[in-house]
């Protein structure tokens, strides 16, 4: 990796990024010292398994979610505090680090997703299309990483702790409001039938908004990239 990928800039522009941040900084000051980076990696990764236990156990009791809630916790405590950590302690790794993050990140994603699809909340087909738009931006962003130098953490005001607090209102709400998980719509999809709840067009819309940042990116990026590499003249 070019020296200019292992510094890339983060840029984080959600809603509760500012507070997060405080937050984060006064726990890792606060973390033991034999608690390490690579440590709070793997409690994110164990975070996404018992989110996406909860999931699943939710086919035999909806309070099960409560599990997932707890998950989607203990996923952004590890996910989110092991470069906080490093950089409290002035001890990063950029290019380690930058290694095993994002493909941790990728495989808890995965693991998420799958879970959420295996639930009573959403149909797994409308789960892997939302999985698709989802790894369509981190490839994007990646490649944005390697050629800018900036690591796009946020879209549209959003990041991954406001979509995991929205992940656990939904929870709350299908436990506690009926109909969320009664009403049920009968759709026929490419010859295929399905039973859609609310939650599937959720699931439906979020992969629509993620593949639609992803084009008008592509589209601005393409324009700015042609302009600092211009087309060579021909002999």
């Amino acid at each position: 990796m070019s020296e200019e990928n292992k510094q890339a800039a983060r840029i984080q522009t959600s809603i509760l990024s500012a507070a997060e941040k405080k937050v984060l900084v006064w726990l890792a000051e606060r973390m033991p010292s034999w608690v390490t980076s690579d440590m709070l990696t793997f409690v994110g990764f164990c975070g996404s398994l018992i989110m996406a236990a909860g999931y699943a156990l939710s086919n035999l009791n909806l309070q099960w979610l409560w599990l997932s809630c707890l998950g989607l916790f203990v996923n952004w405590f590890g996910d989110s505090l092991d470069g906080s950590l490093a950089r409290v302690r002035n001890a990063q790794r950029k290019t380690y680090g930058f290694f095993i993050d994002h493909n941790v990140d990728v495989v808890n994603e995965m693991i998420m997703f799958i879970g959420v699809g295996c639930s009573p909340l959403v149909n797994m087909s409308f789960a892997m299309f939302a999985l698709v738009g989802y790894f369509m931006l981190s490839i994007y962003v990646y490649i944005d990483c390697h050629l800018k130098g900036e690591m796009r953490l946020t879209y549209g005001g959003l990041g991954p702790t406001e979509f995991r607090i929205i992940l656990i209102i939904v929870n709350i709400l299908f436990m506690y409001v009926p109909w969320l998980s009664t009403w049920k719509k009968t759709i026929w999809l490419f010859h295929n039938e399905f039973q859609v709840g609310l939650f599937d067009y959720a699931a439906i819309a979020v992969a629509i908004l993620l593949i639609i940042f992803y084009v008008v990116s592509f589209f601005r990026d393409a324009a700015y990239y042609s302009k600092i590499d211009p087309p060579k003249k021909q002999n």
